[in-house]
């Protein structure tokens, strides 16, 4: 119930050193650039060499030189990717995800949240976890490339924070 036996044990221990091992210099190879999360190519990358790193420690049927293969395959098509997006704005359009804004002057933009399916709910979180508690103090909000929703606080809103040039020594 706990485990087969202790030679699976050790299988696990072996096998998982040596494709954490693997995967690592894969990674150092590759740059810092192939765990970013700028967009969902970059998720999809990060998300398929964790669940192949798993596989390879998991399953008897998969040996570690064919998980380092495909490990490296995920980063070498990840960097394909990347760099013809670099050098090509043809091929960055069909890749890439351009950024939109949901939010302007603290108004909130329905077509666009209904476009990203993105709630009203959600962007209020997104809000108050920037320390804006009011929406009006949102010069606007962009739902990013990555999934992330970011949040640029209006001038009203950094007028109210004490600065060292407001705050008086005693």
């Amino acid at each position: 119930m706990f485990f087969d036996s202790w030679t699976e044990l050790a299988r696990v221990l072996l096998i998982g050193s040596l494709a954490y091992v693997a995967l690592v210099a894969i990674l150092r190879i590759s740059g810092k650039r192939t765990l970013t999360k700028l967009n969902a190519f970059d998720l999809v990358v990060t998300v398929a060499l964790g669940s192949t790193l798993a596989t390879v420690l998991l399953s008897k049927d998969v040996a570690l030189a064919e998980g380092i293969l495909a490990m490296a395959l995920l980063v070498f098509l990840q960097f394909a990717i990347t760099w013809l997006s670099v050098r090509s704005p043809r091929f960055r359009e069909m890749v890439k995800s351009e950024p939109t804004l949901i939010m302007r002057g603290g108004e909130f933009l329905d077509g666009a949240m209904r476009a990203q399916r993105i709630t009203r709910d959600e962007v209020m979180a997104a809000l108050r976890s920037n320390g804006v508690m009011d929406a009006s103090q949102a010069a606007a909000v962009v739902l990013e490339t990555d999934g992330t929703i970011a949040v640029i606080k209006g001038a009203d809103h950094e007028a109210a924070k004490p600065t060292l040039a407001t705050v008086q020594k005693p």
